[in-house]
Parts: C-alpha cells; structure tokens; sequence
C-alpha cells in the first residue's frame, strides 16, 4: 500500500473512531435545546419519591477515589473517548461512585470504571423510596456554583433582606428568559438576589452574550439585550465558555436554568412569587 493510500486509511479510520466515540458519549450529553425551554419537566420529579437533599442521605465519603478516575479515565481512553475525569465519590451503594468530569453531566461508574450509568437511582426499604442521585447532582452543582467568581456573574441582588440568592443560566434571546427579566424587581423585592451566568442556546447567541459580558455596564447591556436590542462591546477575556461549559456539567439543557445556593435546580421559568417561595424553601 502506497503512503499517501496508508494516509487516507488511517483518515478514514480515525474519523470513523472519532464519530462513534461521540455517538457513545452522546448517552451522557444532554443537548441544548434549539429553542427556548422552561425547563417544566427538568423542575418537577415523581411525587412519590422523597428528594435526598430533603431526606438528608448520607454519601460514604466526600472524598474521590484516584483508583477509579484512572480506571475510568483509561477505559475511556481505550474506547477512543477523550474526557477528562475530576472526580468518582464513593455512594451508599456498594460499589458504585458518582462522577464528574469537565463538560459533562455527573454520572455513577462501578469500582473498576467499566460501566457508566446515568439516570435517577432510587433507595427502597425505608418508609419511603429516596431518590439518593438528586443529592448527589446538588452537591456536585452547589460545589461547582460556590467556586464561580461573583466578578463573573452579572448580579442583581435582592431588595432589603436577603432571604435566598438563586443562579440563573441565562440567553439574551430566549422568550421564557426575558418574561423572568422583566420580573425582576418583583423578584428581588421578595427577598431573592438573581446571579445570571451566561448560556447561549446557539452560536449564533454567543457574539450577543459575550458583548453583554464586555460591556462597562454589564446591567444596562443585559436589561437592553432582554428587550431585544442589539447588544455590541468591543472584544475581552470573558467568561461566557466557562459558563457553558459549567452548564454542560451539571447538565442545563434549556434556558433559563435556575439553581438555588444548595445547587438544587427548581426551574425553569416560575413566576416571582413561586420562584421566590420555592428558593425561599430550598435554602
């Protein structure tokens, strides 16, 4: 076989390896919504299960298990899939670790990292089943939240009390975002202070978001960008990947994403009064 068909082969073959791996991390990926989305069934969960960060579900350890990273790590790489793995934490499930890792939503993996498992896990045997992953994701997002500078979040903080501070992955152009918006002030008048983060739904977003994010006045460029107008900055360092990024972890699939200081996710759009309460209740 001549070099330039060996060349070609290996083209083909790395393409076609390359695809699949994608096509198997799509189970872990949840897409961006084209549209707009309010989030209704990602706010709401079976009513007969009893969330764990309410229950107060215990994880084994807080500490992550190097043995399975590198387990997981390498057999992701032997599958062709180039993740990067942060953390598997050990659960009440014997066995069983939950994981983190850069741009993707968490998910469980067994000791040996062969298997990944992803979806809501259920604990019976108690006077009610709990739903012990919900902990688990809050945990993982209200780490990942704390560790966000304020500095890179556009703030509009409570009026009077503080009484709950909410996150609020966040695009210019969504429909359900800009209704939110423009209840602001009777959100923070009830007491809640709203920290958006930056999430475009599309490519096409991200040139608006980022100039939202460049602009000497962040506040004015949002409350302008929410009322449809075109928003433009010259270019900076900003953090708009970083949030993306963020919200790919801990699984946003539409906007807006709302996350309480406990990194529960309570919505999707909600009114000011049921944001209010339900944030109020959540902290």
């Amino acid at each position: 076989m001549s070099s330039s068909i060996t060349q070609k082969a290996h083209a083909v073959i790395g393409f076609r390896k390359t695809h699949l791996s994608r096509v198997m991390m799509g189970a872990l990926l949840v897409a961006i919504a084209a549209g707009c989305s309010n989030n209704a069934a990602d706010a709401t969960s079976n009513t007969g299960v009893v969330n764990s960060t309410q229950a107060n579900t215990k994880m084994v350890s807080a500490a992550s298990d190097a043995a399975v990273v590198s387990a997981l790590q390498e057999n992701l790489k032997t599958s062709g899939i180039k993740e990067t793995i942060i953390s598997a934490v050990p659960t009440d499930m014997d066995g069983i670790y939950w994981v983190t890792a850069e741009g993707l939503p968490s998910f469980f993996t067994d000791k040996v990292g062969k298997h990944i498992i992803q979806g809501q896990i259920v604990a019976v045997g108690g006077d009610t089943p709990v739903d012990i992953s919900a902990a688990l994701a809050a945990n993982t997002a209200q780490e990942a939240l704390k560790a966000v500078d304020k500095k890179e979040m556009i703030i509009y903080p409570a009026k009077g009390e503080t009484k709950a501070v909410v996150y609020a992955f966040t695009d210019a152009d969504c429909g359900y975002c800009r209704k939110l918006h423009e209840e602001m002030d009777d959100i923070n008048a009830r007491g809640i202070e709203v920290r958006y983060l930056a999430w475009p739904r599309s490519q096409a977003s991200v040139p608006k978001m980022e100039a939202i994010w460049c602009s000497q006045d962040r506040h004015a460029a949002m409350n302008q960008a929410k009322m449809g107008a075109n928003v433009q900055a010259p270019s900076c360092e900003n953090p708009v990947a970083a949030h993306m990024a963020l919200g790919a972890r801990l699984g946003v699939r539409g906007t807006p994403a709302i996350f309480t200081e406990s990194g529960q996710q309570i919505g999707g759009y909600l009114p000011a009064e049921q944001l209010a309460q339900t944030a109020i209740d959540a902290s």
